[in-house]
């Protein structure tokens, strides 16, 4: 269950301009493990990119669905992929 994964998740609602990517790349660091990142989109969502274990992954996942994050979340479209690799860290664009 601790599989190499890729999580590329939209994030909708009210999350730019609130530090939801901010928040976003800090809790990532605290559960440890995950790099990529979480940028504003043209269109007022958040997209979001980790690769880490599967675990790690749903922890984040779970936060974004059902934690107390900024803005306010209104939907989220999440597709599971293969690890790309390419990132050091966990990082705002």
């Amino acid at each position: 269950m601790n599989e190499r994964v890729r999580l590329t998740v939209w994030v909708r609602g009210r999350v730019q301009g609130v530090g939801f990517r901010w928040y976003t790349r800090a809790n990532a660091l605290r559960i440890g493990g995950l790099v990529g990142f979480a940028s504003n989109l043209s269109d007022g969502r958040v997209q979001v990119v980790a690769e880490g274990s599967r675990t790690e992954c749903e922890q984040l996942l779970e936060w974004l669905r059902d934690g107390d994050t900024p803005g306010k979340v209104e939907g989220i479209t999440e597709i599971w992929d293969t690890p790309r690799g390419g990132y050091q860290t966990f990082e705002i664009r």
